[in-house]
């Protein structure tokens, strides 16, 4: 589970995000429907600037073995960021 936790002057909340919610955005953003769409919005809005660009296809085993190898990490601080106003952000494994 990747646990976000944010910290401001007067808020205080965490967040648990499942290993489960991240292999069904997986399966969400590497579906060939998704894939098609994007593209085609991408096409529609670059008829303007005359340019050309597509985005690759996502590879879900891959993405499979990323979060399975997060998962053998457990503990691991992925982002510590302070800003100067006090607020306070960590994801944690």
């Amino acid at each position: 589970m990747i646990s976000v936790k944010v910290k401001t002057e007067g808020i205080r909340f965490s967040i648990p995000v499942p290993y489960l919610f991240i292999n069904l955005g997986i399966l969400l953003l590497s579906s060939e429907f998704l894939h098609k769409q994007m593209n085609k919005w991408i096409k529609e809005s670059m008829k303007e600037k005359e340019m050309t660009f597509t985005i690759p296809q996502l590879d879900k085993k891959e993405l499979g073995k990323i979060v399975k190898e997060l998962k053998s990490h457990r503990g691991l601080e992925i982002v510590d960021v302070q800003a100067k106003d006090g607020t306070e952000v960590f994801i944690r494994l």
